[in-house]
């Protein structure tokens, strides 16, 4: 099963935070370690603070953080929610289609099976789960990296 960029960016944007508990995190930063669009992302952090999983501080200090502890976030719940309904082929829709087996066809039953074993699995792990390798997790993304725009504002300060 392929996942939607949408669904990618959300497990990015989760990954991120869980990878450094206690601190905040802008659009911009998220979207600079990942070389994203923030206006993509924008949209991503919307819609997970629409579904209870981030909160939005604004003002000084602010920025993004976690709803709830990364032991309570399931992915297969994110999966779930960023993905909508999972509709591999036509015939799983509510109109089956054209197909003329559709009414014999046992491909139907093998792919709800495929995609329960895929959300079992998901179901099975939580975004504590995914980032427990935080120190890897925080050189990969570069955290430990002053954001793009910081290095920029003090590189002109030094230069002036």
């Amino acid at each position: 099963m392929k996942l939607t960029t949408f669904t990618d960016y959300s497990l990015r944007v989760l990954i991120f935070l869980a990878a450094r508990p206690g601190r905040r995190a802008t659009i911009g930063e998220i979207a600079a370690a990942f070389d994203v669009s923030e206006n993509h992302l924008t949209k991503v952090v919307h819609f997970l603070g629409q579904v209870g999983l981030l909160t939005n501080v604004r003002g000084k200090g602010g920025g993004l953080d976690l709803a709830r502890a990364p032991k309570d976030i399931v992915i297969g719940d994110v999966v779930r929610e960023t993905e909508g309904s999972v509709v591999p082929a036509e015939c799983f829709g509510e109109n089956p289609g054209n197909c003329c087996i559709a009414p014999v066809c046992h491909l139907r039953g093998v792919m709800q099976r495929a995609i329960d074993a895929f959300y079992g699995v998901l179901d099975d792990c939580t975004l504590e789960d995914l980032a427990r390798n935080r120190p890897a997790l925080a050189k990969a993304i570069f955290i430990d990296r002053p954001a793009r725009g910081a290095a920029a504002s003090s590189a002109a300060r030094r230069a002036g």
